[in-house]
């Protein structure tokens, strides 16, 4: 406590130990007020705790520092420079080499994902299939989402590792949970068991509370201070991230990919700001830059102006507001394409509702976009309210969902051997849950319970197969890349025939352009900004000039020779500038198979022969084009989607059908089998032990791959046919241009930050 006792009259400098009480004195003040009593043990609580983690995440650090230099053999120095990739292939061989897992004796890279993201894949599926409680009609608000680190922390304490949970350990579920005949007894259970967490959160309410205003508090002030524009600014939501994330995406990817679409969505949420809103910010910061001004002109005229009483105080309130009103003011030189933008935000989120397309100025996409990328202030303010609201979900919206929460850890969980227990839509399987308007049409046997809504499945399915270049995706993943591949040769055919047409198009300017350029983002934004210059034709007609655009500069990516055959992991086109940078085998290339699974050489790989920094910069290269790839896979995709919804409407996440989240649409057992176990079907992503022959498969899969979990296996071992389609490494490249008035990214919240770095032991 502060002395105000000495020096009451005298002008004479205090100094630190003047300034506090006696300890003897201080404690008889503090046990006069029980309030401030509990606020000192709280905070005390607060600090112990951060110390306990501190001193646990370095130990855990210190176990993967050993794990890298013993098992992995990469020394520290060189880890920076170190792609994921090559750190994945180093466990690859190591498995080989050393049998660290004994149930496989080889490890692919789906595998290696499957240990690590497990029960992300199981939160981000519940989230797609709309499953867990987070949206909210609210009178005069509509759709709500509530979705906070605490109500996050309750979801996975009751599904995955608390007490009574429905894992048994942390890679297999609980045997009772895999059968049928059982079900409403287990419900029943989980339904008590969600009664007496929600019990608990709400007795433990209070302090709760007072822990999340300490942290609010101690994370959040110095930041203000530095930056008062930051709780103007905007960041993804918890529920964003969640409802964006491929299945089998890494945190870095994730954060990689929302990063590159920051700036186009803080464009496109400015340009919404209200004219009226904006007079009033401007007047507001007028006058409170007026009394700021004259208060520190008298300050530089005469120091002692600071020490009268609340200036201090004032001027720091007046360039706070100042701040704060300058966040609402537009930049009148920056011109706004609502349409424009809305797309390069979808080459870099990847997914969007269908009903947000050609309604990209209308109020009500931006509020749902909102619920996305939302004010850092909306943030803080959910996560204090947190406390009091998780109770009230908890009992009253997650307890009457029990018997389809039993229903979808029964009907979507397989078991991989040498991994456990895993969620089947991870598997990324276009026969089990493809969806039928998105390309996967005649591809697909799953039912709409089945399904995964918004493309997750066929995203996902290429993200990965772009990520990780190496990996063998099994037969029905395959016959969806070629076909996928065999569309975009034709559409990217009919702009090709249209070029002579439109030889000016900044499209085709750019792909002719391409082997120059050493930005690849250059090519969306010339697709993106060409496909806007056709507003004046036709809808059918600018649609499908679109698709025909997106595809041929997915075809740019391909060598324009298909018969020539490399063996490295670059290829080069006959046109080819000298000095450009070179381009990778992409997943849409023309040519054929390479002869062997182990003759091409990866670029990642090969750029650990040279300098650290050439390689370095070699990966970052193939990152850039591979984040482009992706990008324009994305768009490809959803112009496709947007055809077949034409005459189809189709459902999205903002309209789910009550019948898309029973668990009745899955087949119930019969009565003489409801007592017997039911044995969870295996993935593919692990051979047998004896080959078969595909009969239809297509005439370029040479040999037999193993049937997917849903049919019956034969034992024996299958020599998968090498991938078809060489493909790039997934990284990051950052969009250049002035940032204008729009802030820096904020420091994303999530519930990673708060916890204990993850030990994989593979």
């Amino acid at each position: 406590m502060v002395n105000h006792s000495q020096h009451a009259s005298e002008l004479v400098k205090v100094t630190l130990p003047d300034a506090f009480l006696p300890p003897s004195v201080c404690s008889a003040r503090i046990q006069q007020n029980g309030f401030l009593i509990s606020i000192l043990v709280i905070a005390g609580v607060f600090w112990i705790h951060r110390l306990i983690k501190f001193i646990y995440n370095i130990c855990c650090y210190w176990e993967i520092h050993s794990f890298y230099i013993n098992a992995l053999k990469i020394p520290m120095a060189n880890l920076p420079y170190y792609t994921w990739q090559e750190v994945q292939a180093r466990i690859v061989q190591i498995q080989k080499e050393h049998q660290i897992c004994i149930h496989k004796k080889e490890l692919t890279e789906l595998d290696i994902y499957h240990r690590i993201l497990r029960f992300k894949n199981y939160m981000v599926a519940m989230v797609n299939k709309s499953l867990l409680p987070i949206r909210f009609p609210l009178p005069g608000l509509g759709d709500t989402i509530f979705y906070t680190r605490g109500l996050k922390y309750n979801f996975e304490l009751i599904f995955f590792w608390g007490p009574g949970s429905l894992f048994e350990n942390e890679w297999s579920l609980k045997a009772e949970y895999k059968r049928g005949g059982n079900r409403l007894e287990l419900a029943e259970k989980l339904s008590a068991r969600i009664l007496w967490i929600g019990i608990a959160n709400f007795i433990l309410c209070p302090l709760i509370l007072i822990w999340q205003i300490l942290y609010a508090f101690f994370s959040y002030t110095e930041i203000l201070k530095r930056e008062p524009g930051s709780l103007g600014a905007r960041c993804w939501s918890l529920y964003g991230r969640c409802y964006l994330r491929h299945f089998n995406e890494l945190d870095h990817e994730l954060h990689s990919r929302l990063s590159k679409g920051y700036k186009p969505a803080s464009k496109y949420m400015n340009c919404f700001i209200s004219p009226l809103l904006t007079i009033v910010a401007k007047n507001v910061a007028f006058f409170a830059g007026s009394i700021l001004a004259v208060l520190i002109a008298l300050t530089i005229y005469d120091e002692d102006v600071l020490a009268v009483e609340h200036v201090l105080t004032t001027v720091t309130l007046l360039g706070v507001g100042v701040t704060i009103c300058r966040s609402f003011i537009p930049d009148q030189h920056l011109v706004f394409c609502p349409e424009q933008l809305l797309r390069v935000i979808l080459a870099h989120i990847h997914y969007m509702p269908d009903h947000w397309q050609a309604n990209a100025h209308r109020y009500e996409t931006r509020d749902e976009f909102s619920q996305l990328f939302q004010y850092k202030a909306a943030f803080i303010l959910e996560e204090l309210l947190s406390p009091i609201v998780t109770p009230l979900i908890l009992i009253f919206c997650l307890r009457p969902k029990s018997l389809e929460i039993i229903d979808f850890f029964r009907n979507f969980t397989v078991e991989v051997v040498g991994v456990g227990d895993t969620c089947s839509f991870a598997q990324m399987d276009v026969r089990q849950h493809g969806h039928p308007a998105w390309m996967s049409a005649g591809k697909t046997e799953a039912s709409i319970y089945q399904q995964a809504e918004d493309g997750k499945t066929e995203l996902s399915l290429m993200h990965f197969a772009i990520t990780n270049p190496k990996w063998q995706p099994p037969r029905e993943s395959t016959a969806f890349i070629g076909f996928l591949k065999e569309r975009v040769l034709r559409d990217s055919s009919v702009a090709l025939a249209q070029q002579a047409v439109l030889p000016d198009h900044a499209l085709f300017t750019s792909i002719q352009s391409l082997q120059s350029e050493s930005e690849p983002h250059s090519l969306i934004a010339n697709v993106i900004a060409g496909s806007s210059a056709l507003g004046y034709v036709s809808h059918e007609l600018q649609a499908s000039r679109q698709l025909s655009e997106v595809a041929s500069a997915l075809r740019s990516f391909s060598p324009l020779q298909s018969a020539q055959q490399t063996h490295s992991g670059f290829q080069t086109s006959g046109s080819h500038v000298e000095g450009a940078p070179p381009r990778a085998h992409s997943t849409m290339t023309a040519s054929g198979p390479s002869p062997c699974p182990g003759c091409s050489t990866d670029a990642r790989t090969a750029s650990s022969g040279s300098s650290a920094w050439e390689g370095q910069l070699q990966s970052l290269i193939l990152s850039e084009y591979a984040s482009t790839e992706m990008s324009l896979h994305a768009l490809y995709m959803h112009e496709l989607h947007k055809q077949h919804t034409q005459t189809e409407p189709e459902r999205h996440v903002w309209h789910r059908r009550e019948s898309d989240e029973s668990g009745e649409s899955a087949p119930e057992e019969p009565d003489a089998q409801k007592g017997a176990p039911t044995v969870i079907p295996r993935s593919a992503s692990y051979p047998f032990s004896s080959p078969r022959q595909a009969v239809e498969e297509l005439a370029t899969l040479q040999t037999g791959f193993q049937r997917r979990y849903g049919g019956i296996t034969d034992p024996g071992t299958v020599h998968r046919a090498p991938s078809h389609f060489s493909r790039l490494p997934l990284g990051g490249w950052a969009e250049d241009g002035q940032s204008a008035r729009h802030p820096e990214p904020v420091p994303e919240e999530s519930s990673e930050d708060e916890l204990p770095p993850q030990i994989h032991k593979v």
